[in-house]
């Protein structure tokens, strides 16, 4: 089965529209629906051109701890020849919606719908959207935690229809996680995958453990329970959990229910600031 991604457009509501919706913020949990992402909530970055952006996550108390994410969006011809400016910021992207040229010393790199990208700190990459549509795509950001004795990450370039997702144990295919990179790989310090339930899928007990999430839903729609609050969410909706927030789901159908997953991995508990370099 082909993927399709939900990518937000902006837009403004009328007037008439009621102002109750379903956006949460709360101490272990946020949701962020769809329908808050509007024209007037858009961002623009320093040296990128013909780009707006969303912010769905940044490290701030009491909110998220490890990491940034954003939605871009890149009218053609846009994009950055000086798109990072933290030397110890690792990123990820992910294409939802269109294409673009990603330059990593020197070579090109043509990222579509589906194009995974994992790029290491200092990697001195550039973007451009060469194509004559708009493109969307996540930009996870997280500051690297370098440890001695082991490398940086290569730079990973990938594309979801070309990976096999795989299984979770006993769930005769009802759930299954899409990996760009090998798990037991501990150069990396984070993980962004993509999970996948089929109609009826669950996650059959309340996960809670210290990894951070970002949950971005790119199909289908499912109740998750955060925190033990049930709660609705679809194609388009955005979930930030805190570390040891307790959190399953059941998807429903009539479809699969997918999203993008983001959690911090491979590391000791920091016991005191963490200090780059």
């Amino acid at each position: 089965m082909s993927a399709t991604y939900f990518a937000p457009t902006g837009g403004h509501p009328p007037q008439t529209q009621l102002l109750t919706d379903r956006a949460i913020f709360k101490d272990a949990y946020a949701v962020i629906p769809k329908g808050t992402m509007r024209d007037i909530v858009t961002s623009f970055l320093p040296f990128w051109d013909h780009t707006r952006l969303w912010v769905l996550a940044r490290p701030l108390t009491g909110f998220a701890e490890t990491f940034s994410q954003y939605i871009m969006e890149v009218q053609p011809g846009g994009g950055s020849d000086k798109p990072e400016l933290d030397d110890h910021a690792e990123g990820v992207l992910f294409v939802v919606e269109g294409s673009f040229t990603l330059t990593i010393n020197g070579k090109d790199h043509e990222l579509a719908t589906g194009g995974y990208a994992y790029l290491p700190p200092s990697s001195g990459w550039t973007l451009r959207n060469t194509s004559q549509a708009v493109t969307r795509f996540h930009w996870i950001r997280k500051s690297y935690e370098s440890v001695d004795g082991i490398d940086i990450p290569d730079v990973v370039i990938a594309n979801e229809n070309d990976i096999d997702p795989t299984v979770m144990p006993d769930t005769n295919g009802a759930w299954a996680t899409t990996r760009f990179v090998d798990p037991a790989d501990l150069r990396h310090d984070m993980h962004v995958t993509i999970v996948t339930f089929q109609p009826g899928g669950v996650i059959p007990f309340l996960e809670t453990h210290v990894m951070e999430h970002g949950l971005y839903v790119l199909e289908g729609k499912a109740v998750y329970n955060l925190n033990n609050d049930w709660v609705e969410v679809e194609a388009g909706d955005y979930m930030w959990l805190r570390a040891f927030c307790p959190q399953a789901c059941y998807a429903g159908g009539p479809g699969r229910f997918r999203y993008l997953l983001y959690k911090d991995v491979n590391r000791h508990m920091n016991l005191r600031p963490l200090s780059k370099g």
